[in-house]
């Protein structure tokens, strides 16, 4: 008798592939609901279809997908009974949250973006899902470059794990442009801004004013900062060691003493929890009720990397630091605050004048505010 055949995909299958010795997946068996013990295979036939079956024991599964690709390699025509159960977006798309989960900082948002692509594809078959319906569904949406672009990765990601695993041939999305995403913009707080919201934060959310000014005087990411354990706080060294950073790096982050009191008030009120901001998923509700109250508009959390940046420009930092301080690979973030440097872009070509003047009578200086006069 031949091993039965899924035919229908069930509402809440849940796939987990089997692992050998050295812990690697191995392609083509897998179980459908973990711990289960039944396993099942997944090939693809003579006419290059995919087909999975179900097998049983694992060994059962070893033995029918080696007879299943024999089958294939001798163009043998396999029983009518065997109907193809196509895969539908459903399965890749669990499959690519469960590989963002082990492998990715941004797995909340990944979650949060598959729950729309899950709306509109859940249980179609993969081979159904062309580029232009892909396309117009963004299109439906009143979404900035950026946006369009993360949920663009996302789906190509979601296909390019599905084409590892055999399951499809085709990446739809790749043929979804890509949008330029000019995001130069960098809104930082005014003094002025800081002052009332402060205000509001102490009125409001008098708990919440360290983990502001945490994030004001480190530039600290919203997810390095309350993914902070307490272990990871170096206090007689003044560094808080962030174990994976955006880039998946350890990196090293300065305290200042605004920051060493910011981490102190929290120590108090969350030591037990083990992290440093008490083990919150980090919601940004209460801050944006502060700037609402505070009249405070086009400023978000991650504003307050760039006032962090932009101060310790003005404060006299290069580039350089500034890159090493923000912990990016280059400069091309820091760059965006050097005409906050005024004083050290002026000095550098005030060398280059001197080193490479030609004039043999110096030409004096105009005073700031006065027009020169020209005879």
């Amino acid at each position: 008798m031949e091993p039965e055949t899924l035919a229908v995909t069930p509402a809440k299958a849940e796939e987990k592939t089997h692992r050998g010795r050295a812990g690697k997946p191995q392609r083509g068996i897998f179980e459908k609901v973990s711990g289960s013990g039944i396993w099942w295979i997944r090939y693809v036939d003579a006419q290059g279809r995919y087909r999975r079956e179900k097998a049983g024991t694992w060994g059962n599964a070893d033995k029918l997908l080696s007879k299943r690709k024999n089958e294939a390699l001798q163009g043998k025509k396999l029983p009518e009974t065997l109907r193809f159960a196509p895969v539908t977006f459903r399965e890749i798309a669990a499959e690519a949250l469960a590989w963002s989960d082990e492998h990715k900082r941004s797995k909340r948002m990944d979650h949060s973006r598959m729950k729309k692509l899950l709306g509109w594809f859940r249980d179609k078959p993969l081979d159904s899902i062309m580029p232009n319906e892909i396309e117009r569904r963004f299109q439906g949406e009143k979404w900035a470059a950026a946006t369009w672009n993360r949920y663009r990765a996302l789906l190509s990601l979601t296909y390019r794990l599905a084409i590892r695993d055999g399951k499809t041939k085709e990446n739809p999305a790749r043929l979804i442009p890509h949008k330029a995403e000019h995001n130069e913009r960098t809104r930082i707080l005014t003094v002025e801004e800081e002052k009332r919201l402060r205000k509001v934060i102490l009125k409001k959310f008098p708990k919440r004013l360290p983990e502001f000014e945490l994030a004001l005087h480190t530039g600290m990411r919203h997810s390095e900062q309350y993914g902070a354990r307490w272990q990871d706080v170096d206090f007689e060294h003044r560094i808080l060691t962030v174990p994976r950073d955006k880039g998946g790096r350890t990196s090293h982050v300065r305290l200042n003493d605004a920051a060493l009191s910011a981490l102190l008030k929290l120590r108090k009120r969350t030591l037990k929890t083990g992290y440093v901001c008490g083990g919150s998923a980090g919601a940004t509700d209460w801050f944006e009720d502060c700037l609402g109250s505070a009249k405070i508009t086009g400023f978000t959390w991650h504003c307050l990397r760039h006032t962090f940046a932009s101060r310790a420009t003005m404060a006299g930092a290069d580039p350089r630091t500034v890159a090493e301080l923000l912990r990016d690979k280059t400069l091309h973030m820091a760059m965006r605050y050097s005409h906050l440097a005024p004083d050290f872009t002026l000095d550098a070509v005030r060398r280059m004048e001197e080193k490479f003047r030609v004039n043999s009578t110096p030409v004096a200086p105009t005073p700031i505010g006065e027009s020169a006069r020209v005879n």
